[in-house]
């Protein structure tokens, strides 16, 4: 792992992601948005002259992976290259390997007009998913119920890409992939959607503990990763779960998948409810070292709860009521105090209006209490303009 005292250690970060810089740190360079290749790049030269060229660059956040994998290219850094990052961060990519393996996945195409979307509902029906190629959190993604919404979406600014709408359940698989199999996972259900999210709706996700969905979750899960030939893997898969009326098998289709710890909650769920830390693994594989198969401590059910900004950031907390000892099964909670600032900060599932964590013996009580806490949470807040 890394020695800030035994190694030279430069940062690339933004104002917000400052303070979470180690004070060891021999030197940083801040950037409006580090998912910005030009400006990271000259970042980088600028530590490099300093401190001399990099041996190794990491990067930990989705948005930045393929950042760092170009910045390895030019400066002849090991690790992941652009070429070994795409399939996990390109969607169109994505889908194709996945079909090229023959395992399940929603129709899909790229499109650059209008035209080519009604084009593909005219085969596929309607409703349909049209987003970026590349991006996250749902950031640009609409779903589309007819012809009539085709000319509100803007599909020239960047490669996008069409999907046949899947009506089931969305669910996520963190853990790791390891020797050809998964070392370690959990399956969960969101609660509400990812896309909801993005138009005020809270967010939560709770694990699975009906033995059959986890089971063929698991399965379906090694499948969809084993068809992108790298191991070791620590991943965020993302997959549509239909369970047949009666005692049929669910089936699961593909949905997306990361090279990359789960965003929210996640990793701190697994730390502290499971007894792994899946960042600790991203940060050695990327360091070249090898990983252990984990071995998971505790068997309760957990979750999580995301709560949309009060006002559009940046905001300023003008009311906030802690729901600690007032909802069975919240352990923990991340919460601005009044008068705290919510900032525009790129890491969109951090800066909300309220994060909380849930473990209990079910799933059934788990997502019950995430929907309590839903319920009674109450924070405003009011806009600051530009103020970042």
């Amino acid at each position: 792992m890394l020695d800030h005292t035994a190694q030279r250690v430069t940062y690339v970060t933004t104002e917000v992601g400052l303070a979470g810089v180690p004070e060891p740190a021999a030197g940083v360079e801040i950037v409006a948005n580090t998912d910005d290749l030009v400006a990271v790049r000259k970042a980088v030269s600028v530590l490099a002259d300093q401190y001399g060229p990099p041996l190794l660059i990491v990067a930990l956040k989705e948005d930045d992976l393929l950042t760092a994998a170009t910045l390895r290219a030019e400066w002849g850094c090991a690790g992941t290259q652009p070429g070994q990052a795409l399939p996990f961060l390109d969607k169109l990519v994505m889908a194709e390997t996945v079909a090229a393996r023959g395992l399940a996945v929603p129709a899909f195409a790229a499109v650059d007009g209008a035209d080519q979307v009604r084009a593909f509902a005219a085969e596929h029906g309607w409703p349909v998913i049209v987003k970026p190629r590349i991006g996250s959190s749902s950031s640009g993604v609409t779903l589309l119920r007819g012809p009539a919404d085709v000319d509100g979406v803007d599909l020239t600014g960047q490669p996008m890409l069409v999907q046949a709408y899947n009506p089931h359940p969305i669910y996520h698989v963190d853990g790791v992939y390891l020797d050809g199999r998964l070392a370690a996972y959990r399956a969960s259900r969101y609660v509400n959607d990812c896309l909801s999210f993005r138009t005020g709706a809270y967010l939560g996700s709770v694990e699975e503990d009906d033995p059959v969905i986890v089971s063929a979750v698991g399965a379906a899960a090694e499948r969809f990763l084993g068809a992108f030939d790298t191991d070791p893997l620590v991943f965020h898969l993302e997959l549509f779960v239909a369970r047949p009326e009666g005692t049929g098998e669910p089936e699961c289709t593909f949905l997306e998948v990361g090279a990359r710890v789960g965003g929210s909650e996640i990793p701190f769920l697994w730390r502290e409810v499971h007894g792994y830390d899946l960042m600790a693994a991203a940060l050695k594989l990327q360091l070249g070292e090898p990983i252990e198969s984990p071995r998971l401590t505790n068997e309760e059910v957990a979750g999580w709860l995301l709560v949309p900004s009060p006002a559009r950031r940046p905001c300023r907390i003008t009311e906030v009521t802690s729901l600690r000892g007032r909802v069975q099964g919240l352990y923990a909670e991340a919460l601005l105090g009044r008068g705290e600032v919510l900032p525009l900060a790129d890491a969109y599932y951090e800066h909300v209006g309220g994060r909380f964590r849930f473990r209990g013996a079910t799933s059934r009580t788990v997502e019950e209490a995430i929907r309590t806490a839903a319920a009674d949470f109450r924070v405003s807040a009011e806009p600051l303009g530009d103020v970042a």
